[in-house]
């Protein structure tokens, strides 16, 4: 049943396979929307959860999920495949058609022992609905405000019956993991704080670091030694705010500012954002220490996305010695003190990001003390920290769930957990 697992070697991990609690390891079965079709922060995140999961703790995971003729980049572990659908006009991303029966036939053959749903779709929704009829226990993790995309597709009638779903979607989840604090807050409200936790996210210090910059690498791309160089960093698509990107550019050049933007990352939207801004520095998709290199060698990381459930581009900037200049929302809240590692700002407000950028621009000695703040506060998200704190809620959650049987007999999978 299981293909050989794919691990990339630039994670840099140590196979090591010792189970987590118990005699035997655990059993995970993830469902995700997107697994390897897109490179994105969720999905990357996902990608080193697998990888932390089965190489550092020992468990055994199963991902679910819709796959592309030509993966988006290398995944880790393996796949079940799940039949999908192209979404039209962005065939980068496909949408599952749901729990099919050769699905369910695999996941009946893997038997797990949670069920962890990375996207509130059809295919989760299901599979949700799967764990509860055989007391299986579900994890949902939160990686994309989805109701926030609605008002860049004109869909803005639907956020109520969005939210709604997304409400019984978490509501039946035995535990939920939120990224921030803040969005931890915010659903405990609704949901009761003993059944969510925070997953943050991590960085890898080896690609991401003040010492990545590199005056030869601006030169060539056309940057004097004093220039300013704002960037956008991220998926060019609409909902990432490249509307708000364009309007503050045009706005601090009209004040006067020769700021040349750079922009790494790809999408569908690239053409309508060079249009907006010809003379931006396109610098297309980057990995790795290249992408790096890229993003340490700007100065200023303009976010104005309001969809980010985590905001991985925001933690990324401030490990490379960036000032951010974020939209005040939950994720960035929970990243961004304001005023001494970057700046809180309207999310829609073009010129609110320009007059910040050139308040920064104009005094040197703060952007300064700014970017080296960003930098000391990103080395306190460490990969393998966070990652831990999902493995632990799966052994805590199987414990758990073990106090509601008379004895371990009556559910012989939590036999696992020791």
């Amino acid at each position: 049943m299981n293909a050989p697992s794919r691990f990339p070697a630039d994670h840099n991990v140590i196979p090591l396979r010792t189970g987590f609690t118990g005699q035997e390891p655990i059993r995970v079965a993830l469902f995700s929307g997107n697994y390897d079709c897109v490179r994105d922060g969720a999905n990357r995140a996902l990608n080193r959860l697998v990888a932390h999961l089965l190489y550092r703790v020992g468990m055994e995971v199963r991902v679910y999920s819709p796959t592309a003729p030509f993966p988006a980049f290398q995944s880790v572990g393996d796949i079940c495949s799940a039949p999908s659908l192209t979404i039209p006009g962005r065939p980068e991303y496909r949408v599952a058609i749901g729990l099919t029966r050769g699905v369910r036939r695999d996941l009946e053959a893997f038997a797990p022992d949670i069920i962890h749903l990375s996207c509130p779709d059809r295919l989760g929704r299901q599979a949700q609905k799967y764990a509860k009829a055989r007391g299986i226990p579900v994890v949902a993790s939160l990686h994309t405000r989805f109701e926030t995309y609605l008002d860049y597709y004109r869909l803005s009638f639907l956020r109520g019956t969005i939210e709604r779903y997304l409400d019984r979607f978490y509501g039946d989840a035995d535990l939920i993991l939120a990224p921030t604090a803040p969005i931890r807050d915010e659903m405990a409200a609704r949901h009761g704080a003993d059944k969510i936790a925070v997953w943050g996210r991590g960085i890898d210090p080896h690609d991401f670091a003040p010492t990545r910059r590199d005056p030869l690498f601006r030169a060539a791309h056309g940057y004097e030694e004093g220039d300013i160089v704002p960037l956008f960093f991220g998926r060019l698509v609409l909902e990432k705010g490249l509307d708000v990107f364009a309007d503050a550019v045009a706005a601090i050049r009209a004040q006067g500012h020769h700021v040349r933007p750079m922009i790494v990352g790809e999408g569908p939207a690239r053409s309508w954002l060079a249009q907006r801004l010809p003379n931006a520095n396109f610098m297309g998709h980057l990995s790795g220490k290249a992408l790096g290199r890229a993003v340490a060698s700007a100065d200023m990381l303009i976010n104005p996305s309001v969809t980010e459930a985590f905001g991985n581009v925001n933690l990324e900037a401030m490990a490379s010695g960036l000032a951010v200049l974020s939209a005040n929302v939950p994720s960035a809240a929970a990243l961004v003190d304001h005023g001494r590692t970057g700046l809180l700002l309207p999310p829609a407000d073009g010129q609110a990001y320009a007059d910040a950028a050139i308040t920064l621009m104009n005094d040197p000695a703060r952007l300064a003390a700014m970017r080296q703040a960003a930098a000391e506060e990103a080395r306190g998200h460490v990969w393998d920290d966070v990652l831990d704190v999902v493995a632990h809620a799966y052994g805590a959650l199987l414990q758990h769930r073990s106090f509601a049987f008379d004895s371990v007999e009556a559910c012989p999978a939590l036999t696992r957990t020791g």
